[in-house]
C-alpha cells in the first residue's frame, strides 16, 4: 500500500473552494437526515498521524453537533474490560436522525490491543468471527454502515510525528502509546492485513483512502461519503428576518458587568 506521488500538489485556494461545495451537501445531507430519520454511522480507523481527526473536522465544522455526533471512547474501565468487546460501543450508535462518527472504534481490539499486547490472541481471533455478525446486525437494522481506513506511508508518518514534537498546539496528540505503535510498523501492517481478510464482508466493506496527501484525502472521504448515502436535497423554506421591536421604556444599564481586555 505504498504512496504514488503522481498528482500535482492542490492549492490552498482550490481545496478551500472545494470543501466549501462539499460541506453545503454536508449540511443538505443533516437536513435529509433529520427529515427522514435515517441512521449513518462512520468508522475512522489508521495509523497514528493517518489524519482522521483532521478529516472528521472537515466533516463536521458546518454542521450541527446535535445530528453528526463525534465517539472517541477513552480506554476501558475495569467494568467495561469485562463485558462482550463490542458492548460498549452499541449505546453510542445512531438512532433516527443521527450522523455518529466513531474516531477509532470496535476495531481497536483488530489493531492497538492486538498488537500491544492488551487482549490475547484468542480474543482477537473471537473478534475477528464475530464482528461480521455484528455489523450485519448493524445493517439490517437500518444503519448505514461506512468504515474508512485511512493509509499512509512510512515517510509521511514520520514528518507528521516530528511535526506534534515540535508543535505545541499539537504535543497533546502524542502519547507514549503513539511513540510505541510508531516503532512497531510491520506488526500493525500484519494486524490490519488480518482485519481486513475477517472484516471486509459484502454488507460492511472496508474503504481504503490514500491519505499522504491531506487535502485530496478530505475531499475525497467527503464526496464518497456522500455518494454512499442516497440523499436528496430538502427544498428549504425562504427565509426574512422579522422587524426588530420598538425600545418603548428600556434604557441601557449605566453599569454592567466586567468586560475583558482587548489586546488586538
Amino acid at each position: 500500500m505504498g504512496h504514488q506521488d503522481s498528482k500535482q500538489k492542490l492549492s490552498r485556494k482550490d481545496y478551500e473552494r472545494e470543501l466549501g461545495l462539499l460541506q453545503v451537501e454536508l449540511v443538505q445531507l443533516q437536513q435529509w437526515v433529520v427529515k427522514t430519520g435515517a441512521k449513518v454511522c462512520i468508522l475512522f480507523e489508521g495509523r497514528d498521524g493517518a489524519g482522521k481527526g483532521g478529516a472528521i473536522r472537515r466533516i463536521t465544522e458546518r454542521v450541527s453537533p446535535r445530528v453528526f455526533r463525534v465517539v472517541a471512547l477513552p480506554a476501558p474501565s475495569d467494568r467495561e474490560k469485562t463485558q462482550m468487546f463490542v458492548q460498549r460501543y452499541m449505546p453510542h450508535l445512531p438512532a433516527g436522525g443521527e450522523v455518529v462518527i466513531f474516531d477509532r472504534s470496535w476495531y481497536n481490539r483488530a489493531g492497538v490491543e492486538r498488537v500491544m499486547g492488551f487482549c490475547s490472541q484468542e480474543a482477537v481471533e473471537r473478534f475477528l468471527r464475530m464482528a461480521p455478525s455484528v455489523e450485519k446486525a448493524i445493517v439490517d437494522s437500518g444503519v448505514t454502515l461506512l468504515k474508512y481506513w485511512l493509509e499512509v506511508d512510512q515517510q509521511e508518518q514520520t514528518r507528521r510525528l516530528e511535526g506534534r514534537i515540535h508543535d505545541g498546539r499539537k504535543t497533546w496528540k502524542l502519547t507514549p502509546m503513539d511513540l510505541e505503535s510508531y516503532s512497531r510498523w510491520y506488526d500493525y501492517s500484519r494486524a490490519r492485513d488480518a482485519m481486513f481478510t475477517a472484516t471486509d464482508s459484502a454488507h460492511a466493506p472496508w474503504f481504503v483512502v490514500d491519505s499522504n496527501d491531506k487535502k485530496r484525502a478530505r475531499l475525497n472521504i467527503i464526496r464518497h461519503l456522500l455518494d454512499q448515502i442516497p440523499y436528496q436535497p430538502i427544498k428549504a423554506p425562504s427565509i426574512t428576518l422579522p422587524k426588530r421591536q420598538k425600545p418603548g421604556d428600556y434604557i441601557e444599564p449605566l453599569s454592567s458587568p466586567q468586560r475583558i481586555s482587548e489586546p488586538f
